[in-house]
């Protein structure tokens, strides 16, 4: 069935709004409140209900998301050809809309069937990860990994994988500051994510991300679980493949000791991300998965937001959930590093829409980042963290990082999500490791067609008519199946082994 043979024409957010959308293609001459379109009007995209002057706000969900560039009549297309951004010049307020969900008492929490591990902490799945200290030693660790093939793994039914974590930095950067320091949090992240049973670090020996820099400074000890070697001190790339394989060998039998057992939902911590996103994703996709991600704390859970550029004309909603004013200040801090970045590089920030984004009905980032925000749910904001960083409270938390996807779920697999929950308009192939990845549809049409790619239609909001609360709880219950080993159709499929991207702050020397 087409989402036409269920919805109205088009969709209004707020009584105080000046634009709906559209929920099908129109012909000029449709009726819309009391305008009539004045040409093609494109599914997804907005429609201006009434005279809009020059200057004047453009407003959805209540908010601004651009400016009129030109006097427009009611009925017309409202698009990148008529609508102007500007830098966002907010007055905020700092814990004014606290709205705490009531806890579930612990002995009548959900649980999951997860992995506990020393540390006290829980992984959802059961991994050896090959770590890389530069791109000089990615090929050994690709090596490695592919030495573990079906017919070996099939002897460790605990096991997950053998995965080599590669990238193209960790050296020619500078050996302090913030490029340096996020490239070490990642590694160390990624080291201590709950959903690895053992860690092999592969360097070269010279370059200026040194292993034993990270060891040092992170209290790292190596063990039966924990090793590393360069491939300078093993005397070439064949000896340190050779000698890796062997480590990793000696490293199964004891990962596949680690069995599933039942473990309280207050021990996930969900990756809120989103990618190729349309018009739809604030109005279904991203609204149910911040309902998911209420019932998530009402659990004890965490759900860490991310994407520092894609909540930048959303974020004084969010300083207003922050618990003080010191967690909301730091926000704010983001943004006004984002607004310096983005002017240094001869950028803006309403550079994040892509042609995608754009094609499906998203003219400024103003616009996607009030739909992106809807994936944080309407629980307070505990914490605000660096990129990589450890998240340490329960609750709702906001990480820094840039909006490209990799770039972005990479570092909140090193803040400690054990999970990925990612809502997609225009489709996406996203997948993640160590930690799964759960992908939901924004709308129909989208979801049939990619079927083997999504998890969750979220379109069924509105070709099928259910509710928020229904597809929100319907997402919570998929991500404890998940958790307790369902596999994501990403993971289904494979991916996960390519997307590893550390984001690479300051210059390449």
């Amino acid at each position: 069935m087409k989402e036409s043979d269920f919805m109205a024409d088009f969709i209004r957010l707020d009584p105080s709004d000046n634009v709906v959308t559209a929920t099908q293609t129109l012909e000029a001459g449709v009726e819309i409140e009391g305008a009539v379109t004045q040409g093609i009007i494109p599914c997804n995209h907005k429609i201006a209900t009434r005279q809009i002057a020059a200057g004047e706000a453009i407003r959805k969900y209540a908010q601004i998301i651009g400016y009129a560039s030109e006097d427009i009549v009611a009925g017309s297309h409202l698009h990148t050809h008529n609508v102007e951004f500007r830098n966002t010049d907010m007055a905020y307020e700092f814990a004014t809309d606290l709205r705490p969900v009531a806890e579930v008492p612990a002995d009548k929490r959900d649980s999951f069937m997860g992995y506990r591990r020393a540390s006290g902490k829980v992984g959802t799945r059961n991994y050896i990860g090959i770590l890389t200290s530069v791109n000089c030693s990615a090929t050994a660790a690709r090596m490695i990994a592919s030495a573990f093939g079906p017919e070996e793994m099939a002897k460790y039914p605990n096991v997950d994988g053998v995965v080599a974590f590669v990238h193209g930095t960790g050296c020619g950067m500078a050996g302090q500051g913030d490029g340096f320091e996020a490239l070490q949090r990642v590694m160390w992240g990624y080291a201590r994510n709950p959903n690895h049973a053992g860690i092999l670090m592969v360097g070269l020996g010279c370059e200026m991300n040194q292993i034993d820099w990270l060891l040092e400074a992170y209290g790292l000890e190596q063990g039966p679980l924990f090793k590393a070697m360069n491939i300078q001190d093993s005397f070439g790339l064949a000896k340190t493949v050779e000698t890796g394989i062997a480590m990793v060998r000696q490293m199964l039998p004891e990962a596949n000791k680690c069995v599933r057992e039942p473990c309280p939902v207050s021990e996930l911590t969900v990756a809120l991300q989103c990618g190729g996103s349309d018009a739809l994703s604030g109005i279904t996709a991203n609204p149910a998965l911040g309902y998911a991600c209420d019932l998530l704390v009402a659990q004890g859970g965490t759900g860490v937001l991310a994407e520092t550029p894609e909540i930048y004309g959303a974020e004084h909603l969010l300083t207003r959930r922050a618990i003080d004013a010191k967690t909301g200040e730091k926000l704010v801090g983001l943004i006004r590093w984002w607004e310096d970045y983005t002017e240094r590089n001869k950028g803006s920030m309403d550079n994040n829409p892509s042609p995608g984004n754009k094609k499906g009905g998203l003219t400024t980032i103003l616009e996607k980042s009030l739909g992106a925000a809807a994936k944080g749910g309407t629980t307070p904001l505990t914490g605000v963290y660096k990129y990589a960083e450890p998240v340490t409270k329960k609750g709702f938390a906001f990480m820094d990082s840039p909006g490209y996807d990799p770039a972005s779920v990479t570092g909140q697999i090193a803040s400690g999500c054990n999970l990925v929950v990612f809502t997609t308009g225009r489709g996406s192939a996203f997948g993640s490791k160590p930690s799964p990845c759960i992908k939901i549809a924004t709308n129909t049409e989208m979801y049939e067609r990619l079927i083997e790619d999504m998890d969750i239609n979220a379109g069924a909001m509105l070709t099928q008519s259910q509710t928020l609360e229904e597809k929100g709880r319907e997402i919570y219950q998929l991500l404890l199946d998940v958790a307790s080993g369902r596999q994501s159709k990403s993971e289904a499929q494979g991916l996960g082994d390519y997307e590893f991207v550390p984001w690479q702050i300051g210059a390449v020397m």
